[in-house]
């Protein structure tokens, strides 16, 4: 005897009692996800993560960044390129010379305190904690 298959109206088609639905009522939308696993892609690259951790606790222009990972400049402007499209790096220009830091947005805040507890690093700036 074949199963029937009964249709709620969240579309879901069994109801186990459960609060799912509610929380499927409170799901994101789709561009959200998308966005956050921009993020996400963000910290699967070692390279990024490393520039991210030095840019949680200092401003740094490309060439410093460059010399402290040991990759060539325009590598590295690749990267921070990625990094300010996904929101997670802002600059700003001092004469000829771009520094980049960490976004202040709570995207850019939550994976510095991602990154701190990763490493189990005590941020000397504990405002951001």
């Amino acid at each position: 005897m074949a199963e029937q298959q009964h249709s709620h109206p969240s579309g879901i088609p069994h109801n186990h009692g459960g609060s799912f639905r509610e929380v499927l009522e409170k799901m994101p939308p789709e561009p959200e996800f998308d966005k956050a696993s921009g993020i996400f892609q963000q910290l699967c690259d070692s390279t990024r993560l490393r520039i991210l951790w030095l840019l949680c606790h200092s401003e740094e222009c490309v060439y410093n960044l460059s010399a402290a990972i040991g990759m060539s400049s325009p590598a590295v402007s690749h990267h921070l390129r990625t990094l300010k499209q996904t929101g997670l790096v802002s600059s700003r220009r001092d004469g000829k010379e771009v520094y980049y830091k960490l976004a202040d947005t709570q995207e850019a805040r939550l994976v510095h305190r991602m990154i701190d507890d990763v490493f189990e690093m005590n941020c000397p700036n504990n405002s951001i904690r």
